[in-house]
């Protein structure tokens, strides 16, 4: 038909939106890509790393808060020499941030002393941990991003600070899978439902299958931190197989009939969840029993004590946890009120509290995976979001401190009774070695046999990792 009344022939419409057509294509191809279809496989079978690993797994202990290097591993005597001293502070924290005030200094609460061949000093805190010294790697230099402990959580968890991206975890068994088909490859003890909450073991815009198993919850005892319905006492063994089989032809077939239809692998993970959970009744009920453990044991972890009880039980099921090869295993000293355990704004002596309910099982645990010759590939790592700060909040209390902190690894190929980076003369900001949580990350990456910069995934146009543009493997961390 002939164009009349300016209206153009079809043929010729149709050369003109030939290039509309083909944006379609494009779109339509680059959703595809967006959703993630990349060479790694959807499940948690074991994969071989980038290169030869150090280690083949982690346990990270959190400590919830932002415990106070100043008055734990980072000795200062300078910062006692000037107890009391106002000083020039530029502020990180709401209204201050950016400015310059007078800060009064506030010296440790508790001494140091000098511990094992390294020489590494600790705080009266930590009379147990102190034990370990020459097993752990220290690093004082830390940095991070966020001043609150919502954003700086999530940024430890997830290298974000506001956006909902991976976990550490995800990223872990996304790159290298499982070798453990009978339980999750990713499991998180009695986490908190605030500061980040589910996002802190989520897999994001990860396939389902890589997102984090919640066991308990902070606020319950760690007793009652059980897989729940982990077992079947009405049916019996092959009744269970009969209908786990007849469940999963059904899923298979309405997986066939939307394949194309629409990209969302939720009912993939479905179906290997459920899976997942079958196999799970054959192993997990033993792992998660601590009755056989001897007595010897329990009391090596405090679990005989009211005080070291509740978080002795995290660090053992932790042990647990790693002989059954799980691949990323946190355990969370975490509550869910307003002011996290560490957060002592006003009350640093209560730090005396936490660190009691904490030294022993961690020192328990230190011990019992190098006796059972788990701690040569298994990466323990210890700490918080941030540190606080050398002057004084209130008359006894501390702000929160991201600008120089410490963490400290062990075992999985990291250097023994090494201390890397330090802060200033009062521990406020890290000037020498300094380490960003990205760098942590790449490294943490690294030791796992993994390129930071080549585990990616592909969402939304871009590709994503865990430490987005940025982060530096610090080898000197290295064994």
């Amino acid at each position: 038909m002939n164009a009349s009344h300016g209206n153009i022939s079809r043929r010729r419409m149709l050369q003109r939106s030939a290039c509309g057509f083909g944006s379609l294509a494009l779109a339509g191809m680059c959703q595809q890509q967006s959703l993630g279809r990349d060479a790694i496989p959807h499940d948690l079978k074991p994969r071989q790393p980038m290169f030869p690993a150090r280690a083949k797994r982690v346990i990270f202990i959190f400590m919830q808060g932002g415990p106070s290097h100043i008055d734990t591993f980072d000795y200062k005597p300078e910062l006692t020499r000037k107890d009391g001293q106002d000083i020039d502070f530029t502020g990180v924290r709401f209204g201050t941030f950016g400015t310059r005030s007078k800060r009064k200094l506030l010296k440790p609460l508790w001494n140091f002393k000098q511990y094992g061949e390294c020489g590494q000093h600790v705080s009266e805190l930590f009379p147990h941990m102190a034990q370990h010294v020459d097993k752990m790697c220290m690093i004082h230099s830390m940095q991070t991003e966020g001043v609150a402990h919502g954003p700086s959580t999530l940024f430890l968890h997830t290298g974000a600070t506001n956006l909902v991206r991976p976990s550490v975890g995800s990223w872990v068994t996304y790159g290298l899978g499982t070798e453990n088909q009978n339980i999750p490859g990713f499991i998180t003890i009695n986490p908190s439902a605030s500061k980040g909450g589910p996002r802190n073991h989520s897999n994001s815009f990860l396939p389902t299958i890589f997102q984090g198993t919640q066991v308990g919850r902070a606020g319950l005892p760690a007793s009652d931190a059980k897989i729940r319905n982990i077992s079947n006492t009405i049916l019996s063994e092959s009744s269970q197989r009969q209908q786990i089989e007849l469940r999963q032809r059904l899923n298979r077939l309405q997986l066939e009939k939307t394949k194309g239809l629409y990209d969302d692998d939720r009912l993939e993970a479905t179906i290997k969840t459920y899976e997942l959970a079958y196999r799970m009744q054959m192993q997990a009920p033993d792992m998660m029993d601590l009755s056989g453990e001897t007595a010897a044991t329990l009391e090596s972890y405090g679990i005989n004590q009211k005080k070291t009880e509740d978080f002795g039980r995290q660090c053992l099921l932790a042990r647990r946890l790693a002989e059954a090869d799980v691949r990323y295993i946190q355990i969370n000293y975490a509550d869910e009120s307003e002011n996290p355990k560490w957060d002592q704004h006003s009350n640093m002596p209560k730090h005396k509290e936490h660190a009691l309910a904490v030294d022993k099982p961690v020192a328990g645990l230190l011990n019992d995976l190098e006796q059972r010759g788990l701690l040569e590939d298994t990466l323990v790592w210890w700490g918080g979001e941030f540190g606080r700060t050398p002057f004084a909040q209130g008359k006894d209390g501390r702000d929160h401190n991201p600008r120089g902190f410490t963490v400290w690894l062990a075992g999985g190929g990291v250097k023994r009774g090494y201390a890397h980076g330090k802060t200033d003369e009062i521990g406020h900001i890290a000037v020498e070695g300094r380490v960003h949580m990205h760098d942590l990350h790449a490294t943490l990456l690294h030791l796992l046999g993994m390129d930071h910069k080549k585990l990616t995934y592909q969402y939304a146009g871009r590709n994503f990792r865990l430490t987005d543009v940025s982060g530096n493997v610090i080898t000197d961390l290295f064994a």
